[in-house]
């Protein structure tokens, strides 16, 4: 990820197709050593493709992933249905409970 953040960097600031040597002195200027497997994988990878396309393109694949938001969906219908209010309480009771994880603060 370092090296895909330098490499982005290099391109925000102009360099349309940055090389390894370009990502290693971004990457030293900040005390961090480059992985050369990684970092020649990365550019033989992005070599000749535009950043704002691929980016483009990758944004538009993560917004067709499903992200959560699905819990608790089960226990509406039942509440809707006319279920029981103690089998609520019991349920709400047992969330309290595992709220601390089994441990306190100042235990």
């Amino acid at each position: 990820m370092k090296h895909v953040a330098a490499f982005l960097l290099l391109t925000l600031a102009g360099n349309e197709s940055p090389s390894a040597a370009d990502v290693k002195s971004v990457l030293s200027s900040v005390g961090i050593d480059a992985d050369e497997e990684r970092l020649n994988k990365l550019i033989s990878e992005l070599e000749g493709k535009n950043i704002q396309e691929l980016i483009s393109e990758g944004s538009a694949k993560l917004a067709s992933v499903p992200s959560g938001g699905a819990g608790g969906a089960a226990a509406a219908p039942a509440a809707a249905a006319g279920g029981d209010a103690p089998a609520e309480e019991k349920e709400e009771e047992k969330e309290e409970s595992d709220e601390d994880m089994g441990f306190g603060l100042f235990d």
